[in-house]
C-alpha cells in the first residue's frame, strides 16, 4: 500500500491535504464502520460465502481493469500465487468468516471482534523480529481481556459457530497482512485488485462445497447493500485508506481499527435495531482501549 490509486490521485492536484485528510478519515471511520451493517442487510438476499465471492470478483475486476487501462503492469505468476495465498487468508477466511458470523451475530459486535486483528498483528510481527515493546504488550493483554469479556456476552455465547468464526477471521487477516509484507507482491493498488480477484476463488469454492444456493432473486434492498459494499466499502473506503497512508502518520491511518467498532455498534442499533448487552459494551471498550494502546506505542517508536 505505497501508491495511491487513480481515484484519489486526481483530486489531490486541486484540493489540499487539509481538506482531503478529513474527508479520507470520514471515509475509513464512517464508511468502513457502516459496511458491517451493510453486510448484514446484503445477507438477507445472498448466502454468506457467495456474497463475499461476488463482491470481491466485481470490485477486484473493476479495479484491475482500471489499473491496466491506465498502463499498470500485470502481476507475474509468482505474484499471482502470493496474492492467492494472501487473498485466501484476508478475504477467504477473514472476510468469509465475518460474512458467516453475521448470520447470527450483530454487526456491531462483529466489528469489535474484527478490530482484534491489530492485536494478533503485533504478535505475528514478532516472527519477523519485530516483537512488541512494553506498551504494546500492555495493549495486547488489555485487548485479549476484552476478547474474553466479549465472548462471555450472551450473543456470542449463544452462537458458538459465530464466535469461532470471529476468532479465526482476525487471526487469518493479521497473519496474511504480516506475511504479505515479506513476499514478492505487485505494486500496492494492483496487489489489492489481484488479492480481491484471487480471494474470490476460495470463497466461490467454499460456497459451492457447502451447498449454498439462492432461493430466489435477491430483493432490491439486498442488491442495494451489495452495491454499497462494492462501491463504498471495497473501492472508495480502501482508496481513502491508501491516501491516509501517504499523507498522515501510520497511527492516524490505522486508527480506523478502534473507531470502526463504536461506529458499527451505533449504526447497527440505530438502523437495524440491534441489541447490545452490558458485557458487549464492556468488551467493546476494553478491546478498543487495547488497540489504541498498541497504536500509540507504534507512534512513539
Amino acid at each position: 500500500m505505497n501508491d495511491h490509486p487513480p481515484a484519489v490521485a486526481a483530486p489531490a492536484r486541486s484540493l489540499s491535504p487539509d481538506v482531503l485528510v478529513p474527508l479520507a478519515l470520514f471515509g475509513v471511520y464512517v464508511i468502513w464502520g457502516s459496511t458491517y451493517y451493510g453486510l448484514r442487510v446484503a445477507l438477507g438476499g445472498f448466502p454468506p460465502f457467495a456474497l463475499a465471492a461476488i463482491r470481491f470478483v466485481i470490485a477486484g475486476g473493476l479495479l484491475y481493469a482500471l489499473l491496466r487501462w491506465r498502463g499498470g503492469a500485470a502481476p507475474t505468476w509468482r505474484q499471482w500465487l502470493n496474492c492467492l495465498v494472501t487473498g485466501t487468508l484476508l478475504l477467504g477466511i477473514g472476510n468469509g468468516g465475518v460474512c458467516y458470523a453475521e448470520q447470527t451475530v450483530a454487526s456491531g459486535i462483529t466489528a469489535v471482534a474484527v478490530a482484534s486483528a491489530a492485536l494478533f498483528m503485533a504478535i505475528f510481527a514478532g516472527w519477523y523480529g519485530q516483537w512488541p515493546n512494553r506498551m504494546e504488550w500492555v495493549g495486547l493483554v488489555i485487548g485479549f481481556a476484552g476478547i474474553v469479556v466479549l465472548n462471555l456476552g450472551g450473543e456470542l455465547r449463544g452462537s458458538p459457530a459465530g464466535a469461532i468464526a470471529l476468532v479465526l477471521s482476525p487471526v487469518a487477516w493479521a497473519f496474511g497482512s504480516v506475511w504479505s509484507k515479506h513476499q514478492d507482491m505487485p505494486e500496492p493498488m494492483m496487489s489489492a485488485a489481484a488479492q480481491m480477484l484471487a480471494g474470490s476463488v476460495p470463497l466461490a469454492i467454499v460456497s459451492v462445497a457447502s451447498g449454498e444456493h439462492f432461493t430466489g432473486m435477491p430483493d432490491a434492498t439486498s442488491m442495494a447493500a451489495m452495491a454499497y459494499l462494492i462501491v463504498f466499502g471495497s473501492l472508495l473506503g480502501f482508496s481513502a485508506y491508501i491516501y491516509l497512508l501517504h499523507h498522515t502518520r501510520p497511527a492516524l491511518a490505522s486508527s480506523y481499527a478502534y473507531v470502526n467498532p463504536p461506529v458499527a455498534v451505533l449504526v447497527g442499533v440505530l438502523l437495524g435495531g440491534e441489541v447490545v448487552s452490558r458485557l458487549d459494551i464492556v468488551g467493546t471498550i476494553v478491546i478498543v482501549a487495547g488497540v489504541a494502546a498498541i497504536t500509540l506505542a507504534k507512534t512513539k517508536k
